[in-house]
């Protein structure tokens, strides 16, 4: 493990793969290096080309907080990263609400990119599933606030993920529910980066209208259908952006068919 300190004092923990362009992988909602390992496996298989940084995003992992929270300290997070790669111009990737933190990154103009790869932004644009309520994340951000880190994790199962009572239920009986609660916080950030776009309505035309670089847009062939309207937005939204089914099923795929998926898009093919 490695670490970096990012604009705000914060450490931001991270693995390196390789030598090469800089390829920066963004985790979505509760993930992190320790829960995730698909980055790392992409920057193995990548390791000839790309310097792949697998990191954890503030407040979760061996990364620490800066308090107060906003969306560009974590674009600084990722510009702190290129920068130790050497300064870029960086491929930069995004696995669902991580995607739209990509995509904030390449609009910021704070960061130097070349390409934009997303992976099942999860948008909702239309009626196949119930929007986002318009108070979700002031009802994140009291709970955690009145330090109560499970009423956060439910709110973000039943109201993000349309999870049932009984799939929370579950949860609270895994293995996992102690890791969520440690990143219960850090739950009502991705709230904020997600934004109004999860609100049933079109995707905002002017938030990345400054986007010039070409932009692969990714989803699962056999995912959930209530994802497959997103990507295929943005994908129509964004002049340079190509819409990619992959291999894979629930909001996932595997090392295997994103390491060459994301070799070829930078290359050209």
């Amino acid at each position: 493990m490695s670490t970096v300190i990012s604009k705000d004092g914060t450490t931001i923990a991270f693995d390196a793969f390789g030598s090469g362009r800089p390829l920066i992988m963004i985790d979505g909602a509760t993930a992190y290096r320790a829960t995730n390992p698909l980055n790392a496996e992409t920057g193995r298989l990548l390791a000839d080309e790309f310097r792949t940084y697998a990191y954890d995003r503030r407040g979760r992992g061996e990364s620490t907080d800066t308090a107060p929270y906003a969306v560009r300290r974590e674009i600084e997070d990722v510009a702190t990263l290129v920068e130790d790669a050497g300064g870029g111009p960086a491929v930069i990737f995004g696995w669902s609400s991580g995607g739209v933190l990509a995509l904030d990154v390449a609009a910021s103009g704070l960061v130097p990119v070349s390409h934009v790869a997303v992976f099942e932004p999860p948008f909702v644009v239309d009626d196949v599933r119930p929007p986002l309520p318009p108070d979700y994340v002031e009802r994140l951000d009291a709970a955690n606030a009145a330090g109560r880190p499970d009423e956060a994790v439910a709110i973000f199962m039943t109201d993000a993920i349309v999870a049932s009572p009984e799939d929370v239920e579950g949860l609270k009986q895994s293995d996992f529910w102690p890791v969520m609660l440690g990143i219960a916080p850090t739950i009502a950030y991705d709230g904020r980066i997600m934004g109004t776009t999860m609100s049933g309505n079109p995707l905002p035309a002017d938030r990345w209208a400054s986007i010039d670089v070409p932009v692969l847009v990714m989803h699962g062939i056999d995912t959930w259908p209530t994802l497959i309207p997103g990507p295929r937005a943005l994908a129509e939204l964004l002049p340079t952006a190509t819409l990619k089914p992959v291999p894979g099923e629930n909001h996932g795929t595997t090392a295997d068919v994103l390491a060459p998926a994301l070799r070829a898009f930078v290359q050209g093919a």
